[in-house]
């Protein structure tokens, strides 16, 4: 477990991270999670009393990392850019439990699951994660359905998000 103090970021203009809210894991903190690696990989701790778990660290180069904390992060901890964060991290190694509805209708269509069976982890993930964090029943159904039929297109997650633009729920 690594213990520190930081400051909340957010990047101006940064490509596909312009206006992420995010915390940096220097390197020398990074090594006693996961030693001599350079790819992302997931933690579990707290954000000063906020348990976390499953959270991504990106590698952003010269070994530090990257936590992007999304709006449930933030409001969680009551903390903007410029604030001070309590942090505490662990290696998470857990396995990644994939939402169970979505999984269950992904078995009912053969070809919808046989497309998102050919997808990255990361990209399974994405749609995982997009329908978990619907705040409603009618969102969550209506992601499901969505994801079926990109699954059915043949579609990635970014694929899917252009077609349905203009058209989801933010």
């Amino acid at each position: 477990m690594i213990k520190f103090t930081t400051i909340i970021l957010k990047f101006d203009t940064k490509g596909e991270k312009t206006g992420w809210t995010y915390i940096v894991i220097p390197a020398e903190f990074a090594q006693q999670l996961k030693p001599n690696f350079k790819k992302s990989f997931r933690v579990k701790g707290k954000l000063d009393n906020y348990a976390i778990k499953q959270i991504a660290l990106i590698p952003m180069g010269e070994g530090d990392f990257i936590m992007p904390m999304n709006d449930d992060i933030r409001k969680a901890t009551g903390k903007r850019k410029g604030a001070q964060l309590l942090v505490q991290l662990a290696l998470d190694e857990s396995a990644f439990l994939f939402s169970k509805e979505m999984m269950e209708c992904l078995e009912d269509e053969p070809k919808a699951l046989e497309n998102f069976k050919k997808l990255s982890g990361s990209e399974q993930k994405y749609f995982s994660k997009w329908i978990d964090s619907a705040k409603t029943p009618e969102t969550k159904t209506k992601r499901i359905v969505q994801t079926l039929d990109a699954m059915l297109k043949g579609f990635h997650y970014g694929q899917m998000i252009r077609s349905l633009k203009g058209s989801i729920e933010k």
